[in-house]
């Protein structure tokens, strides 16, 4: 067999960023060191969702998930020393994309960077917050209109630079099937090219479907997922001929990059994760017509919390055995005319293809968002209750549960942690930039995005005057709330009756009788404080209630302490569950409890649930809580047989 010409490796990456701008750019710098060829950035929660460091809603989230970045001192120290001219830069940013990318680009210009030659993503998928990730602004139209600026700006100004990346990774991991994942994320870029089209030349348009790129999961039915990708190839190909006359294969080719599952990775058996990672690669990996562009993978023990330096390296490093020391890019597709492959993508295409016709009769992507969340939580309520019944094995979750100590856990718990000064400090800095800039030329830039973004104006030209202004994030971000508004997504979530009973008859009973013996149903209220906008336990702890029989009130994510207390006093609720993965857990559930206590409500039994290591979990029943969930014991009927002994009258009499 002759060989053909040896293809390049794809970009390796690893998502990072954590505490603050300074140790973020020294991981980045030592990363690039140890052979990683691009960047990706992680930026923490009140960064990604408009907020200053010293906000109220981002006590307890600053560093925490990634690094703060308020203003253009920030995006200054992050890539000290890193020549942006010569990176590619992948920044996981959404409602704040344009503002991000004004920062990144007034950086490279301090650089002496010929911005022209920037090299790079931003994410900019506000579709997919609304269905799982959370971290929306603005409501959908407006917030489409932002990611149609940031593509038109770029396309004049930044060419080399992926202005939308369609996101379909959380989707996944919200519980959407192959078919869902396909269909809504090939649905949002339809909604993205329809908002972009009318914006240049009908002759310069191909070209700019050219710099729509997409950001995918890689699970762990290998198989499948492979199968997945290359669907993913012929319908963009197909959509972009069919629908919009594209007739060059080159601005028709699906580009991607990939974070293979962390949805699968568990705390229990940690070790296993790194199996779980090196066979997702490879579905993203051995197949050269939907051969990934950019690589990064999660580390073995992001279940448990932060992962270490060394941790990062281990991924980074199965990445360049498998592109460097295997010979896999020596050869062309392994899997060309395979009948059975081929079989399972045609079958794919076909389900695509219905739930895409599905949305387009209700009036496309941003008109079916109420739909396809409430679709995705079904979707991942059926993948539970597979796992639940042994009908999906998780090794070490629900079989071969017994096993060694995990030597990679040393003393430290196998996580970082970042340390709580780090918040101060960050605000402190953000005090110092604020009192040493130039007020005047902050309220002329502040004026100039106002009129901007009121008048429908591209908003990415006076963003980058403003960061090189001096306004901050926070500043920014309120700009676009005063212009476009606020918005609250759906919860997928009803609360009605349910009738999705079987297996549940035994609990349903005893939430039943617990009703009699309290004079009403069991009230149950779920609460996500912070601003963690992944739901998608708190959903299902919802759903599983409601199907119980409970009386459950969830209203979404980013609510604070007080909201969450006012309504437990409002509704007059019996328990009251949080849950937190961000890692803010302690500063927002003592917040919550001093409340509680305050308002005299103490009596009401508190359950937390997320990534809580076993040392705060101590700290947490010290403070008052009743029960803690984590990923190792996140059993649904478990929990809800737990709700029910909680409150239930003859038992609390009986202690």
């Amino acid at each position: 067999m002759t060989q053909l010409q040896k293809d390049r490796p794809w970009l390796i990456r690893t998502y990072a960023g954590h505490s603050t701008a300074t140790a973020s750019n020294a991981l980045y710098r030592a990363n690039l060191a140890k052979g990683q060829t691009g960047l990706s950035v992680a930026f923490d929660l009140p960064t990604q969702t408009g907020y200053d460091s010293d906000h109220t809603l981002a006590r307890g989230e600053v560093g925490k998930v990634g690094v703060p970045v308020c203003h253009l001192g920030d995006m200054r120290v992050l890539f000290d020393q890193i020549p942006l001219e010569q990176m590619n830069t992948s920044m996981t940013i959404n409602a704040t994309a344009p503002w991000l990318l004004a920062l990144y680009i007034a950086v490279a210009e301090e650089q002496g960077a010929d911005v022209s030659k920037l090299q790079g993503t931003v994410q900019n998928d506000l579709i997919k917050e609304y269905l799982s990730r959370g971290t929306y602004v603005c409501p959908p139209k407006p917030s489409l209109k932002m990611i149609a600026d940031v593509a038109e700006y770029c396309y004049d100004n930044v060419p080399k630079w992926n202005p939308m990346n369609v996101c379909s990774y959380h989707l996944q991991e919200a519980g959407a099937t192959p078919e869902q994942e396909l269909a809504y994320a090939l649905a949002t870029a339809i909604a993205v090219l329809d908002e972009l089209r009318p914006r240049v030349p009908a002759e310069d348009f191909p070209a700019l479907c050219g710099r729509i790129s997409f950001f995918v999961n890689a699970g762990i039915r290998f198989v499948t997922e492979m199968c997945k990708m290359r669907a993913f190839v012929d319908l963009w190909d197909e959509i972009l001929q069919q629908r919009y006359g594209v007739t060059d294969p080159k601005f028709r080719r699906f580009r991607y990059g990939v974070q293979v599952n962390s949805l699968g990775l568990t705390e229990q058996q940690p070790e296993n994760n790194v199996y779980r990672i090196l066979i997702e690669m490879l579905a993203v990996t051995l197949s050269k017509r939907a051969r990934a562009r950019a690589v990064q993978l999660p580390a073995w023990n992001e279940a448990l919390g932060l992962p270490r330096p060394w941790d990062q390296q281990w991924s980074m490093r199965m990445q360049q055995i498998l592109a460097y020391e295997t010979d896999l890019l020596e050869y062309g597709d392994l899997f060309d005319g395979n009948p059975v492959v081929d079989a399972k993508v045609e079958e794919l295409k076909d389900g695509a293809r219905a739930e895409l016709a599905n949305l387009d009769s209700m009036g496309g992507a941003v008109a079916s968002i109420e739909y396809m969340k409430s679709r995705l939580v079904e979707s991942n309520a059926e993948r539970l209750n597979r796992i639940e019944r042994n009908e999906t094995i998780v090794v070490g979750v629900n079989k071969w549960t017994d096993g060694e100590t995990s030597p990679l856990q040393t003393e430290d718990g196998g996580i970082m942690v970042v340390d709580p000064a780090v918040e101060q400090e960050q605000i402190g800095r953000l005090n110092d930039w604020r009192a040493a800039r130039d007020e005047a030329a902050v309220a002329a830039a502040l004026h100039a995005l106002r009129e901007a973004a009121q008048s429908g104006a591209n908003v990415v030209a006076p963003s980058i005057a403003a960061a090189k202004a001096g306004i901050t994030t926070g500043e920014w971000a309120e700009e676009m709330r005063k212009a476009y508004g606020t918005y609250r997504g759906p919860t997928g979530v009803s609360g009605s009756v349910s009738n999705k009973t079987e297996g549940l008859e035994d609990l349903r009973a005893a939430v039943d009788a617990v009703s009699d013996r309290l004079g009403r149903r069991l009230k149950f209220l779920v609460g996500k404080p912070g601003l963690d906008g992944h739901s998608n336990g708190a959903e299902q702890i919802a759903f599983r209630a409601r199907d119980c029989g409970m009386d459950i009130s969830y209203d979404g994510i980013r609510l604070t302490p007080e909201e969450i207390v006012s309504a437990a006093q409002k509704e007059d609720a019996h328990v009251i569950g949080l849950s937190i993965l961000s890692g803010s857990h302690l500063p927002l559930v003592k917040d919550v409890m001093t409340r509680l206590n305050a308002a005299g409500l103490s009596d009401i039994p508190v359950i937390v649930g997320g990534i809580i290591p076993d040392d705060d979990a101590e700290v947490l029943r010290s403070m008052g809580v009743a029960k803690i969930y984590t990923p190792k014991n996140f059993e649904l009927n478990t929990i809800m047989g737990d709700i029910v002994t909680l409150i239930d009258p003859k038992e609390i009499a009986a202690e």
